[in-house]
C-alpha cells in the first residue's frame, strides 16, 4: 500500500549560486558522504530529500542529516536514514522506498514513493 509520493524539481545553476552565497548550507542539507559530490548531484540529492520530505507529509523537526541518498552498485539510487527521517518513516508504516533521480540540462528532479 502507498503511504506518500513525493516530486521535486532543482534548478542546478541556482541551487549552485546558493551555496556558494551560503556555504553552511552545504553542511546542514547533506551527509559527509554526499559532500564531495559536484553540484549537479548535490541538487538532484537535494531534489530527493525534498521529495522524501513531501512523501512523509513535510514533518516538522526533520534533520537533512538524518537522510543520506546512496547509490548500489548498479547505479540506482536509494535512501538511508537515521534519527529524525527515520523516526517519520517509522510513525507512517513505511517499509520501502523506490527512488527516482534525473537531470537534464539545468533541471534536477526525484520522485519517491513511500510503501508500507
Amino acid at each position: 500500500m502507498i503511504v506518500g509520493i513525493g516530486v521535486d524539481v532543482v534548478e542546478v545553476s541556482r541551487f549552485r549560486r546558493q551555496l556558494q552565497r551560503t556555504p553552511a548550507l552545504l553542511e546542514r542539507l547533506f551527509t559527509p558522504a554526499e559532500r564531495e559530490l559536484n553540484a549537479r548531484s548535490l541538487a538532484a540529492r537535494f531534489a530527493a530529500k525534498e521529495a522524501i520530505a513531501k512523501a512523509l507529509g513535510a514533518p516538522a523537526g526533520m534533520n537533512w542529516q538524518d537522510c543520506t541518498i546512496c547509490v548500489d552498485a548498479g547505479g540506482d539510487p536509494y535512501p538511508e536514514f537515521t534519527g529524525t527521517v527515520a523516526a517519520a518513516a517509522k510513525a507512517r508504516g513505511v517499509k520501502y522506498w523506490h527512488l527516482s533521480m534525473s537531470h537534464d540540462g539545468d533541471l534536477a528532479t526525484a520522485m519517491v514513493v513511500a510503501e508500507k
